[in-house]
């Protein structure tokens, strides 16, 4: 039994770095999915427009929401120019 035993921490001598670095890697997987899972407040970012009157603050919130319907919209234009781009350059359908 002596030589299964020296076999055996042997190669639990090899593999200890790489499994200790997985599991370090799994542990700091798990506590960012933990801190993503609790969500992003935004209010601390745009407190600064807080101060102004609601009028502002309306402004400034529909300039925000037509930014990002914007940038949706023209990802979408490039993902169909893609798709074309691909369709077009193969002939075989």
């Amino acid at each position: 039994m002596k030589v299964f035993e020296a076999i055996k921490s042997f190669i639990d001598k090899i593999f200890q770095p790489p499994i200790a670095f997985l599991d370090l890697a799994i542990e700091k997987l798990r506590e960012a999915g933990s801190i993503t899972a609790q969500g992003l407040n935004v209010n601390q970012y745009f407190s600064i427009f807080g101060d102004l009157p609601g009028t502002w603050q309306l402004v400034i919130t529909s300039l925000l929401a037509s930014m990002v319907l914007l940038s949706s919209l023209l990802f979408v234009r490039v993902l169909l120019r893609l798709y074309f781009t691909v369709k077009s350059g193969v002939k075989w359908w």
